[in-house]
């Protein structure tokens, strides 16, 4: 299926000559990843004056986080699937409506349990727009060159969400805790007009099917995996409930894929999963994001709670690694046009890794420029590959499963970096509970640490597997293997 603004524009080949109409689609697309980054991380600096506020209890603070969670990993899939089959501005449209009105609502409210339904409702509407988005762009922009241009623009802001998060949640909830979820409300509005105006008008797929039953099963399946891993170190991973929910999670999945292999029209053609670079991609995204969440909570708990840091002060120390992210959007789609993705990817992670296991020298009285500013900097490379893992995933695939593959990659993210970080938080609550002294807190903080670091180990090492000896002839072979790395 070709694209209105392909045909219309003319351009969309030509990363030099885009219409300032095409420009102002990406940029509105691209604001919109922006705010879905921003809602996941920035929640996070605010959960202390929520709770005394609200008085709310910390294992219901966690929901504010698990909340978003759970609507986003859970329905990434069917949000993937439903932009291919209603029709992606259509979809996009409505879901970006929907996340400004919980955006509204939650920062209205005055019950936990109403401001926690606000978080899912707007993580089901990130789940929808993310990967529609992203379809959008890789339906608009020709395979290449362009192509790889607005996708390195478009994730680097959806990177920056992520990384620039605590700042902004510093930020708002200096003025007032919530305005971390009114800030959102004004530019989503803004954006739903822009993107009634630039965003073309396409086409439902003109063959297919609602798989009704794929999309309960896999829906059922992925939110009940989601919730039992981040319920689990409350509950205890070994308790009877921890297990069943693993069963029932694994038992909806099961029957997923045998609805897969037999329904006419499937949500997900399985066929997909063997295409090598989205699979790679998947678990590069799985270990940059898993390592970064586990690093991210480990080190805003230890120096805003032992050492005393204000979340500004902690919001500005982690600032390097948004500007870094940010300083990529002007030459990340450059590199994958010399060198291709792979080798983006598998040195961007080695570096971060590396960040990692520099920050394992955290003491007690930690200097900023020569202990935590040198890792915050190599931990930021690793944001720096994050557009090469989405042009990875995306090239080769058909224009009308370009909204699944952003889908799997999107699902791997967020459910793959909830299950990370829930075994982080298994870790170190496994440790002393009563550890009260910064030292204390820090040798129970310290497993988690080297958690991370191996996260992001073993993502280094899956992202090399492509230059083994062993695999050479094979990619000689494939070329459009070789295109992407």
């Amino acid at each position: 299926m070709t694209s209105a603004a392909t045909l219309s524009d003319g351009t969309a080949s030509d990363p030099i000559r885009w219409s300032t109409r095409l420009w102002g689609m990406l940029i509105t697309l691209c604001i919109v990843l922006f705010l879905d980054g921003l809602d996941v991380s920035m929640i996070g600096v605010a959960l202390p004056s929520i709770g005394a506020e609200l008085e709310l209890s910390t294992s219901t603070l966690q929901w504010l986080v698990s909340g978003y969670v759970l609507g986003y990993g859970g329905l990434l899939l069917l949000g993937g699937r439903t932009a291919d089959l209603l029709g992606r501005r259509k979809v996009f449209l409505i879901a970006l409506a929907v996340f400004a009105i919980a955006s509204l609502a939650g920062g209205l409210v005055t019950s936990g349990p109403l401001l926690i339904l606000t978080r899912f409702i707007k993580g089901l509407a990130a789940a929808f727009t993310a990967p529609t988005g992203l379809s959008i762009i890789t339906t608009n922009f020709a395979e290449g060159p362009a192509r790889n241009k607005a996708l390195s623009i478009y994730t680097v802001f959806g990177a920056g969400g992520y990384s620039m998060g605590l700042l902004f949640g510093g930020l708002m909830t200096g003025i007032g805790w919530r305005w971390t979820f009114l800030l959102p409300v004004p530019i989503a509005l803004a954006a739903l007009a822009a993107a009634w105006v630039l965003v073309p008008k396409d086409e439902a797929a003109e063959e297919g099917g609602h798989d009704i039953l794929g999309a309960l099963l896999s829906t059922a399946g992925m939110l009940l995996l989601v919730y039992t891993v981040v319920s689990a170190p409350e509950v205890g991973w070994g308790s009877a409930r921890t297990i069943i929910s693993f069963v029932g999670a694994a038992v909806l999945l099961a029957g997923f894929v045998v609805v897969e292999k037999k329904v006419k029209y499937p949500l997900v053609r399985l066929g997909i999963l063997r295409k090598v670079t989205l699979v790679r991609a998947s678990l590069a995204i799985i270990a940059v994001a898993g390592s970064y969440f586990s690093w991210q909570f480990i080190v805003t708990l230890y120096l805003q709670d032992s050492l005393g840091w204000s979340p500004l002060k902690l919001a500005m120390a982690l600032l390097p690694v948004g500007l870094l992210v940010v300083a990529s959007a002007f030459f990340s789609d450059k590199l994958v046009d010399r060198f291709g993705t792979g080798p983006i990817i598998a040195v961007t992670m080695v570096v971060m890794a590396i960040g990692y296991l520099l920050f394992l020298r955290l003491d007690t009285t930690p200097s900023y420029l020569t202990m935590i500013l040198p890792a915050v900097l190599l931990i930021g490379i690793g944001w720096v590959g994050f557009p090469a893992i989405n042009i990875q995933a995306t090239n080769g695939i058909d224009d009308d499963e370009q909204g699944l593959a952003a889908g799997v990659l999107q699902t791997s993210m967020q459910v793959g970096a909830a299950i990370v970080l829930a075994v982080n938080t298994a870790i170190i609550s496994s440790g002393s509970h009563g550890a009260n002294t910064p030292a204390a807190v820090l040798d129970n903080f310290r497993p988690g640490l080297q958690f991370a670091a191996g996260v992001a180990i073993v993502g280094a090492l899956i992202a090399m597997t492509a230059y083994l000896p062993k695999r050479a002839k094979a990619r000689a072979q494939e070329p459009e293997l070789e295109l992407v790395g």
